[in-house]
């Protein structure tokens, strides 16, 4: 018997938002729209991609994602809180079952002590559920970037096989 290719993260994460006939948003600041060109690499993607903002600046994620100025300030914009209200800001902007948000510092620069180079926040939401997971990746700027999608994809992927 013959081996099949194993369908890819956003081909699988599709097939089951279109099983569930739900909808997605995300929000992106660090990947820059590359958790969306890869769900949207993938025909029929339409039926369950709504959109999504690429809200790199500061006033991006205030006027597109809902995220406050006071968690700007006190918080940063690669935070938890900050990944918090951006995921919870695009899935009420585009009414959407469920949602990703991806705020980082993916290098060269622009890291520090408290927050180098590599780290990650990627935000979930849907109907009855929120999280925000914190991720540490080690690579070149392309490479986390990579890294953050398959880590948002997976996440999504996770909850829509673990739970009805």
């Amino acid at each position: 018997m013959g081996t099949y290719p194993v369908a890819s993260l956003e081909a699988r994460v599709g097939e089951r938002l279109t099983l569930r006939k739900a909808t997605l948003a995300a929000v992106e600041s660090c990947t820059g729209g590359l958790i969306l060109h890869r769900l949207t690499n993938i025909p029929g993607s339409s039926a369950y991609v709504l959109g999504g903002f690429v809200t790199y600046s500061n006033e991006a994620k205030m006027q597109f994602a809902a995220v406050g100025l006071a968690t700007l300030e006190q918080y940063g914009a690669v935070s938890e809180q900050t990944a918090r209200e951006m995921v919870r800001g695009v899935r009420s902007a585009f009414g959407a079952t469920y949602a990703l948000s991806a705020t980082g510092i993916v290098g060269p620069g622009g890291g520090t002590a408290a927050k180098p180079v590599g780290l990650v926040y990627i935000g979930i939401a849907g109907p009855d559920f929120e999280d925000v997971r914190e991720y540490h990746w080690a690579g070149e700027r392309v490479e986390n970037k990579e890294h953050t999608a398959d880590a948002a994809l997976s996440l999504l992927l996770e909850y829509l096989e673990t739970h009805p």
